[in-house]
């Protein structure tokens, strides 16, 4: 990392940057960052901060709401990867104004200590190198089918699933890109077609309320996509949900599948997203899922062009970060579009 990147960094991330502060062996430590997160690769751990932003869907304005929402993180991906998430820790100024992970002082952040994942088993990186196959998604179905059964889905989850609700969370999209309209990844004719097929889409009530009825909408994942998930040697690891907004987490269960069907459409693989969801409705019982999926697998591309847009235009990333970036918010919002017209 370059002396004047680094400079701009808080000074809380500046101190994770040394690998002596770690209580492990750390050769090098690595930053990446999102819209929301700095993560910090640190020897056989990663370490996980949350940025001090607002986006009005996710609120870490505050250091009690950082503190509140790593208790969150860890406890919900324990769901599906236990052995992953290990614990959270605070960072700690004494008055001398020297940091230390859970040493003197008081704390002026709070982090996730995760397990590190083999590099070499993330599906986004085999996808990337056409390595994905039908046994990696018969792994994914496999954990996922119970999952989403011994998922929470009562009356206040459930209530998610409306029409009326599910809209909150489609149609904020578009107000929140709308000033980022005809920028060199998102067209005005791109912006009015898909936001056209979103608004009629929401008009069949009918369709949400049977999902409802059919005890579909469950407390699920919310961020389902290759970058989530990884393979190990025993096992697949689906982690990293969505902790910061209920309403994002609690969906029909189609909603999270759609997502990684979308994924595997992204990466040209039409044949891989086809057999995930026919082979999931078939296992979970579930044939109405189809009737959905379009419609999900839509709003979900272009929740991930906004977020390409969101961390393309935040201050802090590089210009390398910034292209690409756009570049991949324009291939969400080119797919998007091509949902809405097919």
């Amino acid at each position: 990392m370059s002396a004047d990147l680094q400079g701009q960094l808080p000074e809380t991330v500046s101190f994770l940057l040394n690998p002596a502060v770690y209580p492990h062996p750390v050769a090098k430590v690595e930053l990446l960052q999102t819209h929301i997160s700095y993560v910090l690769l640190a020897g056989d751990f990663v370490y996980k901060l949350k940025k001090p932003v607002n986006f009005g869907f996710l609120d870490f304005s505050t250091l009690e709401r950082r503190r509140h929402f790593c208790a969150e993180e860890l406890r919900l991906n324990r769901r599906l990867c236990p052995e992953i998430y290990l614990e959270t820790l605070s960072l700690n100024r004494d008055g001398a104004g020297r940091f230390s992970l859970n040493g003197a002082g008081e704390p002026v952040e709070y982090l996730i200590k995760m397990v590190r994942m083999p590099e070499a088993g993330m599906m986004s990186g085999l996808l990337e190198q056409g390595r994905v196959e039908v046994k990696h998604l018969e792994q994914i179905i496999a954990k996922l089918v119970p999952f989403y059964q011994q998922a929470d889905g009562g009356p206040e989850v459930t209530a998610l699933g409306a029409a009326e609700a599910v809209a909150v969370n489609v149609l904020e999209n578009f107000e929140q890109t709308e000033g980022f309209v005809g920028c060199s990844a998102l067209s005005r004719e791109q912006f009015e077609q898909i936001s056209a097929y979103a608004r009629e889409f929401l008009q069949q009530e009918e369709l949400f309320a049977a999902r409802q009825r059919a005890g579909r909408i469950r407390e699920g994942h919310g961020d389902l996509y290759s970058a989530n998930i990884c393979f190990g040697q025993q096992q697949v690891y689906i982690f990293d949900c969505i902790e910061f907004n209920q309403r994002f987490r609690c969906c029909d269960i189609a909603s999270d599948i759609a997502f990684l069907a979308m994924d595997l459409d992204l990466h040209g693989r039409e044949d891989l997203s086809a057999y995930l969801v026919e082979e999931f409705a078939r296992r979970s019982a579930d044939p109405e899922l189809l009737t959905m999926l379009r419609f999900y697998t839509c709003y979900r591309a272009y929740v991930r062009g906004k977020i390409g847009l969101f961390t393309a235009h935040a201050p802090e990333v590089d210009a390398a970060t910034k292209e690409r970036s756009l570049a991949l918010a324009a291939r969400y919002f080119q797919l998007a579009a091509r949902y809405a017209r097919s």
